[in-house]
């Protein structure tokens, strides 16, 4: 058995994020190839997503409202045969962070007298 890491794939052109909508599987799941598994909205469209591979659901990354990175982990499936993420290694689950901005709102403009 492997582990297949699934990332959240860039579904507009060129959109960095999106927010997930909903799950329609949960941990412990069994899906088929090309099943959906959640729903995703950018700016220009929600769209469903389907699995990859077919699998045992070991993770799923996120909460209906959160807005993930594209590329984050999304779901992660135990799957026959190599899979495409070291079984050792541990479910990844980063923290959301909050962009931060810079000091004093913008950075100063110099004015020509």
């Amino acid at each position: 058995m492997g582990r297949y890491v699934f990332k959240l794939p860039d579904v507009g052109e060129g959109t960095a994020e999106a927010e997930l909508v909903g799950w329609h599987v949960k941990v412990g799941d069994m899906v088929a190839e090309d099943q959906i598994i959640a729903d995703i909205m950018t700016d220009k469209a929600t769209v469903e997503l389907t699995s990859p591979v077919a699998g045992k659901v070991l993770a799923a990354h996120g909460e209906p409202g959160q807005q993930l990175a594209v590329g984050s982990p999304l779901v992660e499936f135990e799957v026959e045969g190599a899979g495409n993420a070291s079984a050792e290694a541990p479910p990844s689950n980063p923290a959301p962070q909050a962009p931060v901005p810079p000091e004093g709102g913008q950075s100063p403009v110099s004015k020509s007298p």
